[in-house]
């Protein structure tokens, strides 16, 4: 049976285990679940919130409303046809393992993006990305519920509106959908993304010249794990910030103030820099704010120390984003969603 609760702390819920207390909080296990408190939220008139794996998740304050504990879960195949597959997932599935599941089974797509933190339904919200590949690259299409009417919509690649760890559910639509499940488009065959960060040099650093799928995904974590900290260990949200993108001509006026300043191009016109390195330079890699600070090793990612308060990472991230306008010129932008 359903069961609303009232006051909860969602400190929990989040890997930065950071949060404040919902004014009401359940959990999702089916889709029947999600019908009933549509019906509940409507009649008591409460906004809703969804809360997925928490990976990605700054609460910053009480929130007002009713929070959902997305924990469907759920995966099947669709067709198989000739080299592709095609898979569905629930949105309550944990990512990190879905992936595990579709490498176990030799189908090629997900593999550079192993070990990134939080559910299958929060990986389109962010269109998260790593290793020279992006969800989009092998989505097919969504199923989410008006939270308004309850209503099903499919989304297709167009619908959702990707872009660098963006889409129309961050923007447009933003509080408006719940998703539902998501399904891929995969490859039983096909070439693995080596060139991107250091996966080729480690694997040839192991001897390992003619890699296979699970090469790729163990050689991922590897290096994940050597750069990132574990939430479970040492309380954090993954890249608390965007990448800049810049035009080429003021790229080219910040190479002459710092020319080791790393860019690679997005298009003929933009050019991508790396925000941990402007955070370093600024000088809060490794440097504490009492609970909170940048990780020593990766300088884009915040850390709890243990007990910090939301108003702490938040003073942390504002004084970041002005010590990096004033120095560069710049404008940080988050990559995690703040409630």
């Amino acid at each position: 049976m359903l069961k609303i609760e009232k006051k909860v702390l969602l400190t929990a819920f989040t890997t930065l285990k950071i949060g404040a207390k919902a004014e009401f909080f359940s959990r999702l296990k089916n889709k029947s679940d999600l019908t009933a408190v549509l019906d509940w939220a409507k009649e008591k008139n409460k906004k809703i919130h969804i809360l997925g794996g928490g990976a990605n998740l700054l609460v910053s304050g009480q929130v007002p409303g009713l929070v959902l504990k997305n924990e469907i879960k759920g995966k099947k195949i669709i067709s198989k046809s000739g080299n592709t597959v095609i898979l569905e997932a629930k949105s309550g599935e944990d990512w990190a393992k879905f992936v595990d599941y579709t490498v176990k089974n030799g189908w090629h797509g997900l593999e550079n993006l192993s070990l990134i933190y939080g559910t299958v339904g929060a990986a389109p919200i962010q269109n998260i990305g790593a290793y020279g590949v992006e969800l989009k690259d092998v989505f097919d299409h969504l199923v989410a519920i008006d939270l308004k009417t309850g209503l099903e919509k499919i989304f297709t690649a167009p619908d959702c509106h990707f872009g660098y760890r963006d889409s129309i559910f961050k923007r447009r639509l933003k509080g408006r959908y719940f998703i539902y499940s998501v399904t891929f488009r995969l490859q039983k065959k096909a070439p693995l993304k080596l060139e991107y960060g250091s996966i080729k040099e480690v694997l040839e650093a192991k001897g390992i010249t003619k890699p296979g799928l699970k090469e790729v995904a163990a050689t991922v974590k590897a290096i994940r794990r050597s750069k990132l900290p574990n939430p479970d260990k040492l309380p954090n949200a993954g890249s608390f910030f965007k990448n800049v993108e810049i035009s080429l001509a003021k790229y080219r006026r910040l190479q002459k103030l710092y020319p080791d300043i790393p860019g690679w191009p997005v298009n003929d016109k933009l050019i991508k820099i790396p925000s941990a390195w402007l955070i370093e330079r600024a000088g809060f890699k490794g440097k504490k704010f009492g609970p909170v600070g940048m990780h020593e090793r990766q300088a884009l990612v915040m850390v709890n120390y243990g007990g910090a308060k939301p108003a702490q990472a938040l003073a942390l991230s504002i004084k970041i984003k002005l010590a990096i306008q004033k120095r560069f010129g710049l404008d940080l932008q988050e990559e995690i969603n703040i409630i």
